[in-house]
């Protein structure tokens, strides 16, 4: 399999290290979740692991919730509901899509205020290398003492200030030495949650969140890290950068993989711009299936944007599977789906092609139809198009979840 590579820019061989994957993906800031954009990031790692457990591969997948942060605080404040309440309620929101989409849970979930101790540690080690300062009561990381810095994005220097300031960092901080500079651990201010440090009460910092937990989970060494296309900087730039400094020789990660981002009306779609199209009312109007089929007609890493009217047209795409799946076999000559299985499987092992992939799903349940008509035997056929079908998610006219999203899901819920 070959896979896109954000850190070289290159599609690579995937190598596996050892008989499993372990797989990282920054979970939602839960808060006005889910949207569009939302379900083609989770659907599109769905669709990896899914391919991957179906070639005999074992995934260790983990997939965090920011659950403190400056958004949550502030919605918070805004709804003058308590920011923990929020959080879980969002969260069993967002678990509620996922459901609904099959998409397979994660084996790790966690907040991160369940893992505030392994922070504080990381933190102090950055400190203790030196390439972490304390300043009145808040910690800082010094981009300057990183000459690698910029090697997942590949942003000149002079673009990543405002970049970084468009997403979250706050240049005027006067306790930095640079704008750029990123907090670690932030220092209380009044009326916000904190948990004791060796720097005094403070919260800790939103990238520290995401490397800790991916090793805390998944070891010194991730396999493949992913996210929005939109994380890629500053975010994923200052977990490699957080971790660089405490390890010898182990790279962080191996594979690092983005999506793109989903447009509405000729702008990203996002929270901030208030342009969402949320999961639980599109799927009022459509099933689940055609909402999959919709996502995966996108490649991972093709820009598009949401149109109704494009969701639509899946709506005949999903029957015809549903029917290709059901519909009676004959006692004829069998009819052999090699070639569709090879179309599918190409298209897949190539940077996880799921257009290509799709199409080959259509060509095998347009061929199922058609044979059943002439009363051959379909058998392989159908259980191809289920096997396949499952890669995307798909239920095929059950209508009801697999049974291990709905119960690895729902052991999330707080």
């Amino acid at each position: 399999m070959r896979l896109y590579n954000s850190k070289t820019q290159t599609t690579e061989e995937f190598s596996l290290r050892k008989p499993e994957v372990t797989l990282y993906v920054c979970g939602i800031t839960p808060y006005d979740t889910t949207h569009v954009g939302h379900a083609f990031t989770y659907t599109a790692y769905d669709q990896l692991i899914r391919y991957l457990e179906m070639k005999g591969i074992n995934v260790r997948y983990a997939q965090n919730v920011t659950d403190i942060d400056d958004d949550i605080l502030k919605k918070a404040k805004e709804t003058g509901e308590d920011w923990r309440e929020l959080g879980n309620r969002w969260t069993d929101h967002y678990v509620d899509d996922m459901i609904a989409l099959n998409v397979r849970p994660p084996d790790y979930f966690p907040r991160a205020t369940d893992v505030i101790p392994d922070i504080i540690d990381s933190v102090a080690a950055l400190t203790h290398a030196g390439i972490a300062y304390v300043k009145n009561g808040s910690v800082y990381y010094e981009v300057d003492r990183d000459a690698e810095f910029g090697q997942l994005s590949h942003l000149p220097r002079s673009e990543m200030l405002s970049v970084a300031n468009e997403r979250g960092n706050r240049p005027e901080d006067p306790n930095k030495r640079d704008p750029l500079d990123f907090v670690l651990w932030q220092a209380q201010t009044p009326g916000e949650p904190a948990w004791e440090s060796p720097w005094g009460p403070g919260r800790p910092g939103w990238h520290i969140e995401c490397s800790t937990m991916a090793t805390k989970y998944l070891g010194k060494t991730v396999d493949i890290h992913g996210g929005g296309l939109d994380l890629c900087f500053p975010h994923h730039e200052c977990e490699i950068a957080q971790v660089k400094p405490v390890r010898e020789h182990d790279p962080y990660v191996r594979y690092w993989m983005h999506t793109a981002m989903v447009g509405y009306q000729g702008e990203k779609m996002s929270k901030s711009l208030g342009n969402l199209v949320m999961v639980d009312q599109l799927m009022d109007t459509f099933s689940p299936d055609v909402l999959r089929l919709y996502l995966a007609s996108h490649h991972y890493r093709e820009a598009w944007s949401y149109d109704e009217k494009d969701l639509r047209n899946y709506q005949e795409l999903a029957e015809s599977l549903s029917q290709a799946a059901r519909v009676g076999s004959g006692q004829g000559g069998a009819f052999n789906p090699t070639v569709y299985g090879n179309e599918f499987r190409e298209s897949m092992e190539n940077d996880l092609g799921t257009p290509g992939a799709l199409l080959a799903l259509q060509r095998l349940a347009h061929a199922i139809l058609d044979a059943a008509k002439g009363r051959r035997d379909i058998n392989e056929a159908q259980e191809m198009l289920r096997k396949y079908g499952l890669v995307f998610g798909l239920t095929l006219g059950a209508d009801t979840p697999e049974e291990r999203v709905v119960k690895g899901w729902n052991a999330k819920k707080r």
